[in-house]
């Protein structure tokens, strides 16, 4: 689970080291996770999570580099308009890897099935032969 923040005030932003991707070591009481600070597409953002350092890491990578490919397209390069078009692209990228996850589950499912029938045949038939 994330929660996530905008920096809220310039000079908040620019007090702090524009450290990317590096954790901030505070614990949080309650639920042992860290704050990491960030930057998507050159925008600062705060997370707070109990994901690990190279999760985090991977997750930071990959969003803004469809922030980044995102704004590329824009017309009027909004980083409202490329964060909402990055997040169609993931979701149509989660959605469709879900429908091709559930295919092959279904695959599997028949062929657990035909093999199961097959070794009840099988028992029945050696069953049947004594």
């Amino acid at each position: 689970m994330f929660t996530l923040n905008f920096f809220k005030k310039r000079k908040e932003k620019k007090k702090r080291k524009e450290i990317e991707r590096q954790p901030d070591m505070s614990q949080s009481q309650n639920n042992n996770k860290k704050n990491f600070n960030f930057k998507i597409a050159g925008v600062p953002f705060k997370l707070k999570t109990s994901h690990g350092d190279s999760t985090v890491t991977e997750l930071v990578d990959y969003v803004n580099a469809k922030v980044t490919e995102a704004l590329a397209v824009t017309k009027n390069s909004s980083f409202q308009n490329a964060a909402v078009l990055a997040a169609f692209n993931i979701a149509e990228e989660m959605i469709l890897l879900k429908q091709r996850a559930q295919a092959e589950l279904s695959k599997l499912e028949v062929k657990a099935l035909k093999l199961s029938l097959d070794l009840e045949n099988s028992k029945t038939n050696k069953s049947s032969t004594y």
